[in-house]
């Protein structure tokens, strides 16, 4: 753990600094495009567009006989099935010995997909069974944008969904896995009875896209888009439901680009405490002969692993900002030698004080 937690800081930086000098790059380059009319002058260009994606046609998923003319529709399938509930409790006693208790309880939940009830500790009355309908979506194609049409990419990316309410279809739908569908309240149930519902009863709603306002950050090509790659090699693909700005969807994307390196950065600083605290569990284990003693040791050992593992992050950070940043590098790499020495003479006066 310690080991990956060094290769994984250097390259986060290293990541974050190329993605926002790309974003940089882009929002430099990029230039407003009118989405009413295709100008070949912005061919191979990184473009802003703003406009409501529409389509023509009707999606419709024929098992349910419901349809919507809508740019995407969902069918949603819920099952009701068991699920397991784990809780650990560990007890040092006399010798050094930890004993730990795990409880095991089972609910039933309404749930996507299928539970894997093979790996429950008692299987046994806690069975699910095979989904017999799975969940499906459509997407209309073409969904365009003024003169423009939308890549399969960008079409991904829109997420307006809101509940379908469906009418009762007019002819009978089959039944399912040899059980009868049954119609209520714009949804639609398999099984017995819906206010007492048993193991493996389904749910069935629909949910649907709407043509909406989008905005689009993409590099034109012909009457469509494909990514823009900036010099470090970051990707500029990104649709947002709503009308938006170019530069709030730079900052949005810079903002993105922040979260995702703290949270990396964090993890690898877990990770090194994590592996630090485990190299020094042998210590509190020695020292369970008596549980309180364990205890103290246990703390001691988690103070050490963090005062280890804070300036090692901040070296190796630093030392990623030295090799692609050195003005921000060095000042940081100073700190991080400031927080070593520190933890040096706190360990020389222990040894003096017990000398």
């Amino acid at each position: 753990m310690v080991v990956l937690a060094f290769p994984l800081l250097f390259w986060n930086e290293g990541r974050a600094i190329k993605t926002r000098k790309d974003l940089d790059q882009g929002a430099k380059e990029c230039v407003s495009a009118n989405a009413a009319t295709l100008d070949s002058n912005n061919e191979g260009k990184l473009v802003h567009i703003t406009g409501k994606a529409t389509s023509k046609g009707t999606l419709r998923d024929e098992k349910f006989q419901v349809s919507a003319e809508a740019l995407k529709l969902k069918r949603v399938v819920k099952m009701y099935q068991w699920k397991e509930n784990t809780k650990t409790s560990t007890k040092k006693e006399i010798g050094g010995k930890e004993k730990k208790t795990t409880t095991y309880t089972y609910k039933k939940v309404w749930a996507s997909g299928r539970i894997d009830s093979g790996k429950f500790k008692k299987t046994k009355g806690h069975e699910n069974p095979a989904v017999a309908i799975g969940s499906l979506s459509w997407a209309a194609s073409p969904i365009t944008v003024g003169e423009y049409t939308l890549s399969t990419h960008l079409i991904s990316q829109i997420d307006n969904y809101t509940s379908l309410h469906v009418s009762k279809p007019e002819n009978e739908i089959e039944p399912i896995a040899g059980r009868e569908v049954k119609y209520t309240d714009g949804q639609f149930y398999l099984g017995e009875d819906e206010a007492s519902p048993a193991i493996g009863d389904l749910k069935i709603t629909f949910m649907s896209a709407m043509p909406t306002d989008v905005s689009i950050l993409a590099q034109q090509n012909g009457n469509s888009f494909s990514p823009f790659t900036g010099d470090s090699g970051t990707t500029i693909n990104t649709l947002t439901v709503g009308t938006h700005t170019a530069q709030s969807m730079f900052n949005s994307a810079q903002n993105n680009n922040k979260l995702l390196t703290w949270g990396i950065r964090i993890l690898g600083f877990f990770l090194m405490f994590c592996g630090f605290k485990l190299i020094s569990a042998p210590l509190a284990v020695v020292a369970d002969v008596l549980p309180i003693a364990g205890s103290i040791v246990g703390i001691g050992t988690g103070i050490v692993s963090f005062l280890l593992s804070a300036p090692l992050s901040l070296i190796t950070i630093a030392v990623a900002w030295v090799f692609y940043r050195p003005l921000i590098g060095i000042p940081l790499l100073i700190l991080a030698g400031l927080g070593i020495t520190f933890l040096i003479m706190k360990i020389m006066g222990l040894k003096k004080a017990h000398s």
